[in-house]
């Protein structure tokens, strides 16, 4: 008799991912298939209802996978990381329990956050969520604030890597001066980016818009605190498509309650999904996203696609895409 496994995808928000690759063929070769919808309350609560699985299917950063989570899923063999990596999984851990992980790496185009970060920044510099929130109250232009035209502006774009440069070339077609600035960044990257470099400080203090593009590390994790957002212009808007802890939460809330800057554009945040009742929530200058940064058919499909393709050669005893090699010296 063939041996089976059970194969968990997780965090299915949107019910989607069963329509987005063609999971027969792992079917075909006794996987058992289960899909979770909702996100988990706890680690006690994962690790109850993940305890019969040999696969897991990780859907990037929604949920967290911790040491002390990977320690409790004894029957766990195997897992996929869509996307090519994400901090909240500790990979250490799996490494010592011999669990080899795979990722997705590719798909390429990170045009999805990009555009999605230039929507966000039109939203907020026009005010478009209350407008679009009085419309349906049967209001009219009563409330809102921002009426700010983006032609001549400055955009100040924190990480001018790929994606921080698309966004650049936006602000570019839009007539706007774009000025840059992250750790190791030069004039001359700067410059092929599409912009200036300047300091951090005159970034903060010159700009009408702050768009945030780094990836979370140490080194980035806080980078925006109290004392930097009193820099910016007190009719500065801040967009950040990145990653919520880059900015310091208590200091952005206090920085909106307060208006020392103008408005937020949010698509991230320090714990996901965000907490019905959030602080965020009940403030009218802050516009807010559920985290539709790479939420679009294109990269579901690459995805899941590679999830696929990722166990039939973990199942052929062939893994690819092994983000933790050493596990698979522990597993052999």
């Amino acid at each position: 008799m063939p041996q089976t496994y059970k194969l968990a995808l997780l965090d299915d928000y949107q019910k989607v991912a069963l329509k987005m690759a063609d999971w027969d063929r792992l079917r075909k070769r006794g996987v058992e298939i289960t899909v979770f919808h909702e996100p988990f309350s706890s680690v006690e609560d994962a690790a109850k209802k993940l305890a019969p699985f040999d696969m897991l299917g990780l859907l990037r950063e929604r949920t967290a996978f911790p040491r002390a989570l990977i320690e409790k899923l004894l029957n766990l063999k195997f897992m996929v990381l869509t996307g090519a990596r994400a901090s909240s999984l500790d990979d250490k851990a799996a490494t010592d329990r011999g669990i080899p992980i795979s990722n997705t790496p590719g798909g390429g185009s990170n045009a999805s956050t990009a555009e999605l970060t230039w929507a966000l920044l039109m939203m907020c510099a026009r005010d478009l969520a209350k407008a679009e929130r009085l419309m349906r109250s049967g209001g009219w232009h009563d409330g809102i604030e921002q009426m700010v035209v983006l032609e001549g502006k400055r955009l100040g774009v924190i990480g001018l890597g790929r994606l921080g440069s698309r966004v650049a070339g936006y602000a570019k077609a839009f007539g706007m001066d774009v000025v840059a600035w992250s750790q190791n960044l030069t004039e001359e990257a700067a410059a092929k980016g599409g912009a200036k470099l300047v300091s951090k400080d005159e970034l903060l203090k010159t700009s009408d818009f702050v768009s945030i593009h780094l990836v979370l590390s140490d080194r980035s994790r806080g980078l925006l605190g109290a004392a930097d957002l009193a820099k910016m212009k007190k009719s500065a808007i801040l967009v950040n498509t990145s990653r919520g802890p880059i900015v310091d939460e208590a200091a952005l809330l206090a920085a909106l309650k307060n208006r020392t800057i103008a408005h937020a554009g949010l698509d991230v945040y320090d714990k996901e999904p965000v907490a019905p009742g959030h602080p965020f929530t009940k403030l009218e200058n802050v516009t807010l996203i559920p985290h539709l940064g790479y939420v679009v058919e294109d990269s579901y499909r690459h995805f899941y696609a590679g999830t696929i393709e990722d166990i039939e050669a973990w199942l052929d005893g062939k893994p690819i895409n092994v983000i933790n090699p050493e596990a698979l010296k522990k597993a052999a």
